[in-house]
């Protein structure tokens, strides 16, 4: 080592502080006296309340085994002239190209400066400084440590930023995601999560308390909670939760605004439907700026997406709400039991989840099932309620439900409707073909028209009507069983099957 490499001036005697997380850097030289005497003059040395931690590396094949592993080096001290004359500057590429490091400074620090020429590496390697060792005084190491540490720094900055953004967007698509407010508050917890690179409930249940609440009719009812809280979910009531949460929640429901304690985040939003939203969070420990700008970006693009749901679970109440007077109005006519349309949705929501359908579909298909006999509006009741049998004539009559419920029902664009369109005109279509309206077969009947036809087969068998009386469900199972095959889809005979305990819950 040249004698030049003087340091001069003691540091401060440093103060004692709380200890905070070091700047990790990597020394790789292969001169012993360079490392200790870098240690010895940085001693003491602190940047944002942050020591320094070294790593000592005395060759570039031994820094490549500990630069391969996962690091988070904020500076290296790289030394050219090693185990070959461009051992260092075969590193620094290493660095940059092969494993993709470009965050952390690169400082090249040589002896030889004629083995390497300052221009020359500045121009074809990706270093940050490069500097003669008889040039490196005590003050000018500080003021290369300095400006490394920072850059790195400003570069993290970034890239947290960056890495912010697109947690905070991948967040925001899957709570879009949700279907229904439960699904909704139950994602907004993982997500955050997520967002603050907390992963897995279990994780939360120890380290972090979460819930996510919306105040409804001036109360306070929590949608979802955290493994720590789940029993609150039990009870939903606002006065069960501990003193803090209420007073938190009671804090920004009053003030119409977030709220940021030193370890907690009680996050408000109102929507422009007036709805309002809270997330109440407790930290292990301090939340800084950056995660609490996550938090607010997070929480106005719920608010836009909860007004969403809301509408659109209004839309659907209706649309349920509409589809249960017009299936009630019609069962009336044709003297079948009220609970009749409810047990046809179910067991064919039943069959279609069971089928592996995804739960947007189970719900469509559970409504549209329900809309198979729409068209029996356009029979009169004389037929419908007649106790014996029908005539010839009579039957024609009957059958003619089945393309009248198409029609009707095809005139609305809405996905319900025109899927409750198909369940109408094809639930009395067989699997072998020998039914109507068209003589459709096996699975060129719709999904939705083999469930309803097996729904509404089976809750017609086990309930009473003008015409017989009810059979025990066993006795209407069997039926299934025995015509699979012939009238009935025999994949969905084996799913119905297969889930026996479910069906006869419907039915307790």
């Amino acid at each position: 080592m040249s004698d030049d490499l003087v340091f001069s001036d003691e540091l401060p005697t440093p103060v004692l502080r709380k200890e905070q997380t070091p700047w990790q850097v990597l020394v790789v030289d292969d001169e012993p006296a360079v490392h200790e005497v870098t240690k010895l003059v940085m001693a003491g040395f602190e940047m944002e309340g942050r020591p320094l931690q070294f790593t000592h590396c005395y060759s570039a094949a031994e820094a490549r085994a500990v630069l391969s592993a996962p690091n988070d080096f904020a500076l290296i001290l790289l030394d050219v002239v090693m185990e070959s004359e461009h051992a260092g500057l075969d590193l620094a590429r290493y660095i940059r190209e092969d494993i993709g490091n470009l965050n952390v400074r690169i400082v090249l620090r040589t002896g030889q400066p004629g083995q390497a020429p300052e221009e020359q590496v500045i121009r074809d390697y990706d270093i940050n400084d490069y500097k003669e060792k008889t040039d490196l005084t005590r003050r000018r190491l500080i003021t290369v440590f300095y400006a490394g540490l920072r850059a790195y720094r400003d570069l993290m900055r970034i890239e947290h930023a960056r890495q912010g953004l697109r947690r905070s967007i991948e967040a925001i698509s899957q709570i879009c995601d949700s279907d229904n407010l439960r699904n909704f508050a139950s994602a907004v917890l993982e997500q955050v999560n997520f967002l603050l690179n907390l992963n897995g409930e279990g994780l939360c249940a120890s380290h972090l308390s979460t819930y996510a609440a919306n105040a409804a009719n001036g109360n306070i009812r929590v949608l979802a909670a955290t493994n720590a809280y789940s029993q609150l979910l039990e009870g939903q009531d606002v006065d069960k939760l501990p003193a803090e949460v209420r007073e938190a929640l009671n804090r920004v429901l009053a003030e119409k605004t977030s709220h940021h304690g030193d370890k907690h985040y009680a996050g408000y939003f109102r929507t422009k439907a007036g709805s309002e939203s809270l997330i109440y969070m407790v930290f292990p420990e301090p939340v800084n700026d950056s995660a609490r700008e996550l938090l607010e970006l997070f929480s106005r693009n719920v608010a836009i997406t909860y007004d969403g749901l809301l509408l659109r679970e209004d839309i659907q109440h209706a649309q349920r709400t509409t589809i249960s007077i017009l299936g009630g109005a019609i069962e009336k006519r044709s003297d079948q039991p009220e609970q009749h349309l409810r047990r046809i949705g179910e067991v064919a929501a039943l069959l279609a989840e069971k089928s592996g359908a995804s739960s947007a579909d189970v719900d469509r298909i559970r409504m549209a099932a329900t809309l198979h006999d729409v068209g029996k509006s356009c029979v009169t009741d004389q037929i419908l309620t007649k106790p014996g049998p029908l005539t010839a004539q009579e039957w024609e009559s009957v059958k003619t439900h089945a393309p009248q419920g198409h029609a009707l029902l095809s005139r609305s664009s809405a996905d319900i409707h025109r899927l409750g369109a198909v369940a109408a005109l094809e639930h009395h279509e067989h699997w072998d073909g020998s039914g109507y309206p068209q003589g459709l077969s096996g699975e060129n009947i719709s999904l939705v028209g083999r469930i309803s036809a097996i729904a509404d087969v089976l809750d017609s068998l086990v309930s009473a009507s003008c015409y017989k009386k009810a059979w025990p469900l066993q006795e209407a199972l069997t039926y299934l069983n025995t015509h699979a095959g012939q009238q009935f889809d025999p994949g969905l005979i084996a799913v119905l099957n297969a889930h026996l305990q479910a069906v006869e819950k419907i039915y307790s």
